[in-house]
């Protein structure tokens, strides 16, 4: 990347509450277009919160949101985003590819064959989503977020439920599309799937503790791994 690489996502001073609860607490965030960024935090750190802040489903109490170039929400965004939520949103009485040529449809086209055979469901095109197991639901629903080839990938914790050689197969091919020029934000709390990425975002309780690569936060605490890095930073923090 270089000073002249525009920014995917600009996230400036961004806060949100829930009663009483702080779920984003002054996030500041620059992440380049083409860019593999990957959001570390356990369940409840805001990672889904700040990703629904992106596409406008969760209205910020403070601060500044720019996806793309162009302040958030925008309607005529979205096209050119593909949002994977955690809980595959899919019709269980159409088939596999029915699901994945609606979402290419909504989006104003796509390649549903490359999708399918991007998740490896190619051969099971015909089958009733219904009768899918979980993991390959899962990689329906991400099927359907990239058929219309979007500029700018939101995935949250897109891989639950999937196989390990399969994970390693769908991640070869979203650094494909990044290096495409595909920006990819992906949320986890997987640490594996987290060192796949080219920049990773550490989050608890809505604040971000500490964002680089994976040799910098290592460095950064003193230690080999990216879990004890985590931990580390977090004592560090309270």
């Amino acid at each position: 990347m270089t000073a002249a690489t525009p920014l995917a996502i600009d996230a400036r001073d961004v806060r949100k509450r829930f009663g009483g609860v702080e779920a984003l607490a002054g996030i500041e965030l620059a992440v380049p277009a083409g860019m593999v960024y990957a959001l570390l935090g356990p369940n409840g750190a805001g990672k889904t919160t700040l990703i629904r802040s992106l596409v406008g489903l969760v209205k910020v109490d403070a601060g500044e949101l720019h996806v793309l170039g162009a302040r958030m929400p925008r309607r005529e965004v979205l096209r050119s985003i593909g949002y994977m939520t955690q809980a595959p949103a899919l019709y269980g009485d159409l088939s596999a590819e029915e699901n994945v040529r609606f979402f290419a449809r909504v989006q104003g086209g796509g390649d549903v064959e490359w999708a399918l055979r991007f998740v490896d469901l190619w051969e099971r095109r015909g089958s009733l989503t219904a009768t899918l197991s979980g993991g390959m639901r899962t990689r329906l629903s991400l099927a359907c977020t990239l058929v219309h080839r979007p500029s700018l990938l939101l995935l949250d914790e897109p891989t639950v439920g999937v196989d390990p050689q399969l994970r390693a197969q769908m991640w070869d091919g979203l650094r494909e599309m990044a290096a495409g020029g595909t920006t990819i934000f992906v949320s986890s709390h997987v640490m594996d799937e987290a060192e796949r990425a080219d920049r990773l975002g550490l989050i608890r309780a809505g604040r971000l503790l500490a964002e680089g690569t994976v040799p910098e936060l290592l460095a950064r605490a003193g230690v080999d791994r990216l879990e004890d890095a985590f931990l580390s930073l977090t004592e560090t923090d309270r």
